[in-house]
């Protein structure tokens, strides 16, 4: 562990802050494509968006190891994790219950657990930091939490990304669920939402 001094700040009220934290992602998470803003977050550290630090902040403990791709498995972020969160960093997906991504990572779900016929709620949540979430081409998600269609403009994400999620909700109820993550932003795409072009 480095130097506490040269820590990010976590949240200023852990548990109130925590409290506010996961009703904003659970708001997220029960309606897909709704994007829920997290602007009273602490800016976290290194190259990690605010919002992808307050999801980690609120949902991840010792219990839950987290995996880091290379453009955030750096020192400040490691320590700042095990620090405010408790939570243990991997270097195995298969280990982690949370994975941190960057958009345009190739096969982004590729060894994470998909979770299991009898217990698919053992399956990775990947957090994928995107340049934002409105200026990308539309999609159409439909299925639970979503009435009709909702239309879905994140950026950074290619055609061969949407495939790959097309080929993970076809797990279902297995495959991984996804949060994506933009600045103080964050929007919740689970294994049951279907993406249409």
């Amino acid at each position: 562990m480095s130097d506490l001094r040269t820590l990010a700040p976590g949240l200023a009220d852990p548990s109130h802050d925590a409290q506010q934290l996961f009703r904003a992602i659970l708001d997220a998470t029960a309606h897909p494509g709704r994007i829920v803003s997290l602007a009273g977050a602490p800016a976290g550290s290194g190259t990690l968006s605010v919002a992808a630090t307050a999801y980690l902040l609120s949902l991840a403990d010792r219990d839950t190891p987290v995996w880091l791709a290379s453009n955030f498995d750096r020192p400040e972020i490691r320590n700042f994790l095990r620090f405010h969160a408790g939570t243990p960093i991997v270097t195995a997906r298969a280990e982690a219950s949370f994975g941190v991504v960057m958009a345009g990572t190739p096969q982004p779900f590729d060894g994470f657990n998909l979770g299991t016929d009898a217990y698919p709620d053992r399956s990775a949540t990947l957090l994928i930091e995107v340049p934002d979430l409105r200026s990308g081409p539309i999609r159409r998600w439909r299925g639970p939490g979503i009435a009709d269609r909702a239309s879905v403009g994140i950026a950074g994400l290619d055609d061969d990304f949407w495939d790959d999620w097309a080929a993970n909700h076809g797990l279902f109820p297995c495959g991984v669920d996804l949060v994506f993550t933009a600045g103080t932003e964050l929007c919740a795409l689970p294994r049951s939402i279907a993406v249409e072009v």
